[in-house]
């Protein structure tokens, strides 16, 4: 996701049981959209938004330059 263009974002999070198929070939279809997956694990669903942000926000180097104390 790095290198993404700054536009705005939407990040999609299917079922629990993953897209269907047919959902996976509707998205792919799309020319502004940029498919991307957390890996082989299934998720659930909550835990898996939570887990994509934080890959985008770090993909988009919100955090670099902090200070951790």
């Amino acid at each position: 996701l790095a290198g993404t263009p700054a536009a705005p974002w939407a990040i999609l999070i299917g079922p629990e049981g993953g897209f269907s198929p047919t959902e996976r070939e509707s998205l792919r279809n799309l020319t502004y959209a940029t498919p991307a997956s957390l890996g082989p694990r299934i998720l659930r669903a909550d835990t898996a938004a939570i887990s994509a942000l934080t890959l985008w926000q770090a993909a988009q180097g919100d955090w670099r330059g902090l200070e951790v104390s």
